[in-house]
């Protein structure tokens, strides 16, 4: 579905992303494992056409995206959920739930499926629909931005630090959240700090550092490595 080769990406002179191999099958949850600065962020970024690349080439469904822009690649099947959320604190829950699909050219009535999809999967959003989404709490909101992709109808999930600055009860919820959405056929690539979560829940996995890949394979192997556990699982 993804293929990735040869990337680099820069910030000034300083490289972010180096000589970047992966892939993503359909179907699959892809974990992206490192410490901070490791260059997680920046894949998912370059991949969402936020982050030009200094080299390299981003495949996707056999279209080369590399350099194509955010809003395309939008439309072609790939939503990024960014660390920290991003939603828009001013705007009603409505409001940022409707900005998911504004590049839908589908009926009306499919769009208020699906957000009535977000609403059985999300009960609070449903509660909240017409709160301001600043007014919300750290799980409620994180709820939000992923009801706002799923609206784009993604065949690739993007998902950046999901559990971020929740409590533990809420993390294990949000994994299974994750689960979920790839059970129904979204592909999903997960950016995710707390590394034995996302092991425990992905199919197969890229360990980085300093912007290099140093490890892969599946997920399971990675949960059981020895180096992976002393480094990232802190055992």
């Amino acid at each position: 579905m993804l293929t990735i080769e040869g990337l680099e990406v820069r910030y000034g002179v300083i490289p972010a992303v180096k000589n970047m191999n992966l892939h993503v099958e359909q179907g699959e949850i892809v974990t992206l494992i490192g410490a901070n600065g490791a260059g997680k962020s920046t894949t998912l970024k370059t991949i969402s056409g936020l982050v030009p690349p200094f080299k390299g080439k981003i495949t996707f469904e056999g279209q080369d995206i590399t350099n194509r822009k955010a809003h395309e690649i939008v439309a072609l099947g790939i939503s990024q959920i960014p660390e920290g959320r991003g939603i828009f604190p001013n705007l009603t829950v409505r409001e940022n739930l409707k900005l998911g699909m504004m590049l839908r050219k589908d009926s009306k009535a499919e769009q208020n499926s699906d957000l009535e999809k977000v609403f059985d999967r999300f009960a609070i959003l449903r509660e909240r629909i017409s709160q301001i989404a600043g007014t919300l709490s750290g799980g409620e909101q994180q709820m939000l931005a992923i009801g706002r992709a799923l609206m784009a109808r993604p065949k690739l999930l993007l998902m950046d630090e999901p559990s971020m600055g929740l409590a533990p009860l809420l993390i294990q919820r949000i994994f299974e959240i994750i689960t979920e959405i790839n059970a129904t056929g979204t592909t999903v690539i997960l950016v995710e700090q707390n590394a034995w979560m996302a092991l425990s829940i992905a199919h197969r996995a890229y360990a980085l550092e300093t912007g290099e890949i140093i490890s892969s394979g599946k997920a399971q192997d990675l949960l059981h490595d020895p180096v992976i556990k002393q480094a990232y699982l802190g055992y």
